[in-house]
């Protein structure tokens, strides 16, 4: 992960998406924002980001589809956004592939703490713990 890790956030609603850059950069955050699930991919598959904020109503499709295409080739974190309290397309995210979802709104010292709380499990994963023998 780089110094300024970045992020990749797609969102169709435009004032979502300048909240989500000020957030994210006040941070510490680099930010690469698309509005639909297939400039998403193509930016991700260019610029490989450390994390990916999707919301789960894109108009070219779903976030959960965006979320288990992305799976089909990368691990890195991923987190949804969704307007809906629904449990079941919550669940659905989460088993698609998503790490975390937030619901909208959102406090924005929660979500960047849940972006940070998943690079922190994903960079843990990275290298296997070493094992040495005692005896």
């Amino acid at each position: 992960m780089s110094a300024r890790p970045a992020v990749s956030v797609c969102d169709h609603e435009s004032q979502s998406v300048r909240a989500l850059r000020v957030v994210l950069r006040q941070a510490g955050f680099d930010v690469d924002a698309t509005s639909t699930a297939e400039e998403a991919l193509k930016h991700a598959a260019l610029r490989a980001p450390d994390a990916a904020i999707i919301e789960l109503a894109l108009p070219d499709g779903g976030g959960v589809e965006l979320c288990r295409r992305l799976r089909e080739w990368s691990a890195m974190p991923v987190i949804v956004l969704s307007i809906f309290h629904d449990e079941e397309l919550i669940v659905h995210a989460l088993e698609t592939g998503a790490d975390d979802c937030v619901t909208k709104p959102f406090g924005p010292r929660e979500l960047v703490a849940r972006l940070r709380a998943t690079l922190r499990r994903a960079e843990g994963h990275r290298d296997p713990p070493v094992v040495e023998s005692t005896g």
